[in-house]
């Protein structure tokens, strides 16, 4: 007696083939480490030592910028530096500390090309930064200033936001802001105050963006917080334009004495 086989629906087809093409690419092509190029199991991951040295930003924090704190001083409060300058965001958050262990990879999508980073920073925002989202209407990524665009021929936040925006389902709109003039590389500013000034007016909603923001929760990525003050000049020119609320999500935090960030 022959037994006829039930005929293979697409959705399981697919799955397979996919599966089967994942197995022919990782023996062409294996997995690596994302920091140290180390051969790892899944691609677009961190090998055991690697990811052991990064330290996630998931424990007590500055209830507005998100700073961490070394003890838990209970909810609602905030770091010395938003009490001095509160920011125009509502809220952010972090993914981890930027030290040496994290701005290796930070900085090879950032300046080496290295596109293929994208996907697992993007599942690390969408993870830490799960509360934002339940929040945002609409992610816009901190922008480049065209000639700096020009220059590296993508925008790493773009990248990040467009990947969240994959994961998470909420839409992301990189046309949101413009940056109307170029400014001198934040990490050049010999302080908080320089920075702050650096940045000062160099943002703006586009005039056919206005109405996707206005009164609207905005989500603002970026790769590396170090005294907000870009993320605090996007604020700013998202409030100006009408946006309800601005939350603020970054792959990494710069953790300075308070009196740096003052």
């Amino acid at each position: 007696m022959s037994i006829a086989s039930e005929p293979i629906g697409k959705a399981e087809f697919s799955k397979t083939a996919r599966r089967v093409w994942r197995t022919l690419l990782d023996f062409v092509y294996p997995p690596l480490c994302l920091a140290c190029r180390a051969p790892v199991a899944e691609p677009h991951n961190l090998c055991a030592a690697c990811w052991n040295g990064i330290s996630f930003l998931d424990g007590p924090n500055c209830a507005h910028c998100g700073l961490p704190f070394e003890i838990d001083p209970g909810p609602g409060t905030l770091c010395a530096g938003c009490h001095a300058h509160p920011p125009a965001f509502d809220r952010a958050c972090s993914v981890m500390r930027y030290d040496e262990a994290s701005k290796g990879p930070i900085l090879a999508l950032k300046r080496a090309d290295r596109l293929d980073i994208a996907p697992a920073f993007a599942r690390w925002l969408a993870r830490s930064g799960a509360g934002l989202l339940a929040e945002a209407e609409t992610i816009v990524p901190v922008p480049l200033h065209r000639t700096r665009l020009w220059q590296r021929r993508f925008n790493q936040s773009a990248l990040l936001a467009a990947g969240l925006s994959r994961l998470s389902g909420v839409p992301a709109d990189p046309l949101a802001l413009t940056r109307i003039r170029p400014t001198k590389s934040q990490g050049a500013m010999p302080s908080a105050k320089a920075r702050r000034r650096n940045v000062r007016g160099a943002f703006r909603v586009a005039a056919n963006r206005v109405e996707a923001v206005n009164s609207r929760n905005v989500l603002l990525v970026d790769d590396v917080y170090t005294t907000g003050a870009t993320l605090d000049a996007c604020a700013r020119a998202l409030k100006k334009a009408g946006a309800e609320r601005v939350l603020a999500l970054t792959l990494a935090r710069v953790v300075r004495p308070p009196a740096e960030l003052i």
